[in-house]
Order: C-alpha cells, then structure tokens, then sequence
C-alpha cells in the first residue's frame, strides 16, 4: 500500500528531471550552457541533453543577420561643417561563446563604435566629398566596424548611410 504511492511519485520525479534534461533547439539559434556559472558548451540547433542539476541554459543567440538602425548623428567634416548622418547596419552573429562573453552591451558598443568610425571618416571629408562618396564610406564602415567588432563574435556584413542631411 506505500509502495503505490512512492513509486507514482518517484515517475513523476524521473519525468520531470528527464523533461528538464531535453533541450531543443530551434535552427539558427544557439544556446549557451553555462554549468555552475563557468561556459561549459553551445548547443546548436536539433535534440540536446544537459545536466538537469548542474546546467542552465545563460543565453540563447540568433544567428540570423540583424538590422540596427542609429539615430542620426552630428558629424563635423573637414571643413567644419556639421551634418546630420543616418546609419543602418546589417550584422551576424559568428561566434555566440564570443558574442556573449566578449563584451558587455554588444548592440550599444556597435552603435557607439558606429559613431565614432563615422566621424573619424567624415572627419577627413569635405562637405562635397560627404555627399558624393556615399560608397566609399559605406565601405570603409564597413571595414573598420568589421575588425572592431571580430573579437566580439560579431560579422558586420553592410553599412548603410540612409540619410545625409548636408548644413543649411
């Protein structure tokens, strides 16, 4: 007669840690796996087992391209002029260990090292060369956030400049 309900109970108690086990994956996601609180291993996307006691799931990372657009921001050319500049950029995610240990806030540190590559580029430009060469800042954007953002996990695939509001 108490066997009945041990047993009842201990299934029930095996169910839910086997349930708590089985991780699946969505494709193009990854999912960190951190064990007592040190990175132990990224799930990638299908059927995954963990350690129900001693594994969490931290973080679960997209790797499909993303898009940000920034704010306009004040920009200063080469003959002191202030411009108002429009940026979009287009990145993937390459390397999630990376990506979530890398740096702490990685969508305001690209927006702030958006920022600053444009005004170092622009900076070197006169107000005509600004408005003429929108694929050569594209470009060099592009290049420069790609290496900024490498060890960070990030691939910055396309800058784009949406708008350049020239001085009045």
């Amino acid at each position: 007669m108490f066997f009945i309900p041990f047993f009842v109970l201990l299934i029930i108690l095996f169910a839910i840690v086997a349930l708590k086990a089985i991780k699946i994956v969505p494709e193009s996601q990854v999912y960190i796996i951190e064990k007592l609180g040190k990175y132990n291993q990224s799930l990638s996307s299908g059927l995954n087992l963990i350690n129900p006691f001693f594994d969490k799931v931290s973080r679960i990372v997209s790797l499909k391209e993303q898009v940000v657009d920034f704010d306009p921001q004040a920009v200063i050319t080469k003959d002191n002029a202030t411009m108002q500049i429009d940026t979009v950029v287009y990145f993937q995610i390459t390397d999630p260990k990376l990506y979530t240990y890398g740096v702490e806030r990685p969508l305001s540190a690209i927006e702030n090292l958006t920022a600053t590559t444009l005004r170092n580029i622009i900076g070197d430009m006169t107000v005509d060369e600004t408005l003429t060469s929108r694929d050569i800042i594209n470009t060099k954007m592009r290049q420069e956030l790609d290496d900024a953002t490498d060890p960070w996990g990030i691939k910055v695939n396309r800058v784009e400049l949406k708008s350049i509001l020239p001085p009045n």
